[in-house]
């Protein structure tokens, strides 16, 4: 009797462990190559999707991609909707009084893209009655109105990078910032080869730009965080952190 309740109990922890819920790790729904876009046939590709993977399958967790509107990824998160954020988030501080976060996964310069041949700069003084484009919701939004809201004609405002780079390269806008690797994705088009140069890095401002990307985590998830650390840590040292870097840039961004 007592060895048939034994393995009554084994089975069902088995079962239980069988069908507990994977993590919902929440990417942008937007598309934002080459970190996170939709293939031909729907399916979700690029560095942060190959990262995503690793991660989880280095911390021995199933974890299930959930697209969400960027807008909405937070209050996604806190609501219950999703487990995780792992879509290019900067650790601000601002947004550490609503989630945690995890160690950082990656860390790239905020730069400028402008029209080519303008004469801008990444400064007030060098986008003095431009126009300059950034994604809603995001570093760059607050930034922007940080640094050049007194001195730009508009700060402009999309809900995906590559909208801003379109008016970017229509000559609806004089400029754009955004993260350097989604800035050399669109220089390497041919719009961006046309019509644009690089001009600079911003000038740092660790308070709103941010310690690196990390995963978004709800305040108080300490086992979750602590598995996501590891998988972190476990890439970064068995060389998958490296490998997967080596199909989208010419060198790791894991920054300083």
């Amino acid at each position: 009797m007592k060895k048939t309740a034994a393995v009554l109990l084994v089975a069902l922890a088995f079962a239980g462990a069988a069908s507990a819920d994977p993590v919902k790790v929440g990417i942008a729904a937007e598309p934002y190559p080459p970190f996170a876009s939709p293939d031909a046939a729907g399916n979700w590709v690029g560095w942060e999707v190959d990262i995503i993977n690793a991660v989880c399958k280095a911390a021995e967790m199933e974890c299930a991609i959930t697209p969400v509107a960027w807008e909405g990824i937070i209050p996604s998160l806190t609501g219950g909707q999703i487990d995780a954020i792992m879509a290019s988030m900067s650790i601000t501080e601002e947004r550490m009084q609503t989630i945690d976060f995890s160690d950082k996964y990656y860390n790239t310069p905020t730069v400028v893209v402008a029209t080519k041949g303008a004469g801008i700069l990444p400064t007030a003084e060098g986008l003095a009655g431009k126009i300059i484009g950034v994604q809603v919701s995001t570093v760059h939004e607050s930034y922007a109105q940080a640094h050049f809201a007194e001195s730009v004609a508009e700060i402009k405002t999309y809900q995906t990078t590559d909208e801003g780079f379109q008016d970017l390269a229509a000559g609806r806008i004089d400029a754009s910032q955004a993260d350097s690797i989604a800035i050399d994705a669109f220089m390497a088009t041919d719009a961006g080869k046309a019509c644009c140069e690089v001009v600079g890095a911003v000038a740092d401002d660790p308070a709103i730009l941010g310690a690196g990307v990390g995963v978004g985590l709800r305040k108080g998830e300490d086992d979750l965080k602590a598995k996501f650390n590891a998988g972190i840590a476990k890439i970064l040292e068995d060389g998958t952190y490296e490998a997967i870097g080596k199909n989208y840039f010419a060198s790791s961004i894991y920054g300083g």
